[in-house]
């Protein structure tokens, strides 16, 4: 499936690397034989990824590329969100594990200790910035619309000419919201990863998903 990358909105969408969360309760039940949980926690870095966001992060089947290893499974991980992650291990003197973790349980996972960091395009926004500190920025990028090279919104040079288009985004992120500024769109629910939108665009069950330009170029180089 062809694919064409449109321009959505003249706003910077920061991607930024967040490194500190909250620790797991002392106090709870798995506590237990504490010298080798801190052994452990201390030897490793987890990072939670989606590996599912290329260019920023994939999953493959060997580790071709520098791709590291996924805990728990026979696939890797690669991308520049891993070659980052690689980069602070190796600063921290840890091993690094890769975590793959879906978008929505990425927060969870931090906070309740299942990772030390989450590495992805995740805005910090002031609800989350409430129980998890971020970095500074390393990437910025613009919003774009994903089409069907071909059709009916093929030709659109206005995020207006979008009217009456079935149109998405990621769940629990900002790109979802910003459909609202297209009059008379059909927003349709958001979806749980970019792999789902692709299907539902090839499938013609949307028209279009917002994104960033990233991931718009490798979607469009992919197909």
């Amino acid at each position: 499936m062809n694919k064409k990358v449109l321009s959505l909105i003249a706003m910077v969408l920061s991607l930024v690397l967040m490194l500190v969360g909250c620790g797991a309760n002392s106090n709870s039940s798995s506590a237990q034989a504490p010298e080798v949980q801190e052994t452990e926690k201390t030897e490793t870095f987890r990072v939670g990824l989606e590996c599912g966001y290329a260019p920023f992060n994939w999953t493959q089947l060997d580790d071709s590329n520098g791709a590291v290893p996924i805990d728990g499974s026979q696939e890797y991980a690669g991308g520049y969100d891993v070659e980052i992650a690689k980069r602070i291990a190796g600063g921290l003197g840890k091993k690094l594990v890769i975590v793959k973790t879906e978008w929505t349980g990425l927060l969870p996972a931090l906070t309740s200790g299942k990772i030390d960091a989450i590495i992805a395009g995740m805005s910090p926004t002031a609800e989350r910035k409430e129980t998890i500190d971020f970095s500074d920025n390393y990437y910025k990028s613009d919003l774009v619309m994903v089409v069907k090279r071909g059709g009916k919104y093929d030709n659109a040079t206005s995020i207006q000419d979008f009217k009456g288009a079935k149109l998405t985004a990621q769940l629990n992120t900002f790109h979802y919201t910003v459909i609202d500024q297209i009059e008379g769109v059909i927003k349709e629910p958001a979806m749980d990863d970019f792999p789902a939108m692709r299907v539902a665009l090839e499938s013609g069950m949307i028209d279009g998903y917002v994104t960033e330009r990233p991931e718009a170029v490798s979607a469009e180089s992919a197909n």
